[in-house]
């Protein structure tokens, strides 16, 4: 019994250490498992053959050990460990007196160990067929979704510049409401398909967050300008609680997972206040959403962020999207390293709060030159228009020169140089070229780095990454006027500060 308890202890070192390892080195590692196999295999023998027929029922830990790896690791360690209990086995019975008086119990020990494992494998194999048919299907839909999102993206994205175009030129009462009424429907629809997208990008793996310093102050700030027409909708008044803290994030996953807090308080609580407030705890800033709606029962709760789940109740009126949002928002937030709380009282409100974004020093920002933007607007900017879809392309022309551009336009790469101040053009182009390879090749046109303003229907990250350039914004379509226009303003005053005489008209009249 000493001898037995001796070895065991042994072991017990070993598998301390072997923890140890894992511990310090964590991660799949091949040799690690292998020597884990050997060490369980080494156990078991010694256990059998010097403990003799009392610790025979060891045989039954070393029946799980095995069918244990093949779980774990899969079918492939499987084979393997049923290779290794097979041949301990044979050891066992050989240095074991009471098994060799007894072969049937040694022959059903064997039988045993080959036609359990052998079950394990075919049921493991029937588990990985049906799990590779699974994936299957949901990427057969996730493709079908996105490709079904990018082409309805084309005419929407045409129908809401056309309607920017009609709310610019002189209508009536009636006629503004109707505007108004088409780019309720649009921005509904809008939201629907960046959340397809949103889902079918996050199901990719093609979401890698890009970290950099973010002014929180203005991150809100620009977000409730962005919102404010949808909050005015839904006569909901947007609060911002002022926040002078910077910290280390994703500026474009952070505005998505904002802004689909917003969407939902805007949804959820029609006519109620919204706040967006921080709270600094630890060296970390935590970002809430909080609204005055009627609540969420505490039954719903744990299941908000499933995809495609709706809080319903009867007599609830019928509310647009499909439940995505809060989905969306925990993934990407676990992308960032985030921690997502949502409390909720009825009738009295709902707050999800973002926390755990590190806190960090800002350098001082260089002093923006004071400019009064409602007397220039964009008067002066050439601006070269690439969109090969000829509705867009109009759509896009007649909203630019509302707002003051000079416009030039081709449906694709142009062969000759066109003078211009900055480029906007469609990621998707034609077979022949993307608008990465239209940029690429109008800077070494010109012999310098063109400015540039990219729209796609397609992931935001895979475009950025074809760029391969931070400096070049990436706007997903149906782009919002507001959007593409604050944008070009900041363009056209990063050209004000290094005009040249010649480009005096940029300053307009």
């Amino acid at each position: 019994m000493w001898v037995i308890l001796g070895y065991c202890l042994a072991f017990a070192v070993v598998n301390v250490g072997l923890i140890w390892r894992i511990a310090v080195r964590p991660g799949v590692s091949t040799r690690r498992r292998m020597f884990a196999l050997v060490v369980d295999n080494l156990a078991g023998i010694v256990t059998i053959t010097v403990g003799g027929e009392p610790m025979l029922p060891v045989y039954s830990v070393m029946l799980s050990m095995t069918v244990g790896y093949g779980m774990r690791y899969g079918r492939n360690y499987l084979l393997l460990a049923t290779g290794f209990a097979l041949a301990s086995l044979c050891l066992i019975i050989q240095l074991t007196p009471f098994l060799r008086e007894h072969p049937a119990v040694a022959v059903m020990m064997i039988l045993t160990m080959l036609v359990l494992p052998s079950f394990v494998y075919f049921l493991l194999s029937r588990l990985h067929i049906a799990l590779n048919e699974t994936q299957a299907a949901n990427e057969a839909k996730s493709r079908f979704l996105a490709q079904a999102s990018h082409d309805l993206r084309q005419p929407i994205h045409s129908i809401s510049l056309f309607t920017a175009c009609l709310r610019d030129a002189s209508l009536g009462t009636d006629e503004r409401r109707l505007v108004d009424n088409i780019d309720r429907a649009l921005s509904a629809v809008e939201q629907l398909f960046r959340s397809l997208l949103d889902i079918y990008t996050l199901n990719q793996g093609e979401v890698n967050p890009r970290l950099e310093t973010v002014d929180v102050d203005a991150l809100l700030s620009g977000l409730a300008g962005q919102n404010s027409e949808a909050a005015n909708w839904a006569g909901v008044e947007i609060r911002v609680r002022p926040c002078r803290q910077h910290i280390h994030s994703d500026p474009a996953l952070l505005r998505t997972l904002l802004q689909n807090l917003m969407s939902n308080a805007f949804k959820y609580a029609p006519g109620k206040p919204v706040l967006m407030a921080c709270r600094q705890r630890a060296g970390k800033l935590s970002i809430g959403v909080y609204d005055m709606g009627r609540g969420i029962p505490a039954t719903h709760l744990p299941h908000l962020c499933n995809e495609f789940y709706r809080v319903r109740e009867e007599r609830d009126q019928d509310i647009e999207g499909v439940g995505l949002g809060l989905s969306i928002v925990n993934r990407v937030a676990t992308l960032l390293k985030l921690h997502v709380g949502i409390n909720s009282r009825l009738e009295k409100g709902t707050a999800v709060v973002l926390s755990g974004l590190p806190i960090v020093n800002a350098l001082q920002a260089a002093p923006t030159p004071d400019i009064d933007w409602n007397k220039h607007l964009l008067g002066g900017l050439r601006v070269l228009l690439i969109e090969d879809n000829y509705n867009v392309l109009q759509a896009t022309a007649m909203l630019l020169r509302k707002w003051g551009c000079d416009v030039q336009t081709a449906p694709a790469t142009p062969e000759a140089s066109v003078d211009c101040d900055l480029v906007v053009t469609d990621f998707d182009l034609d077979r022949s070229a993307t608008g990465a390879d239209c940029i690429r090749y109008l800077s070494e046109l010109h012999g310098r780095r063109i400015p540039a303003i990219v729209i796609t229907g397609h992931a935001i990250q895979h475009v950025q990454q074809s760029l391969n350039d931070p400096q070049i914004p990436v706007l997903s379509k149906p782009v919002r006027p507001a959007e593409l226009r604050s944008l070009l303003l900041s363009f056209k005053m990063d050209l004000l500060q290094t005009a040249t005489p010649d480009r005096a008209s940029l300053a307009g009249p």
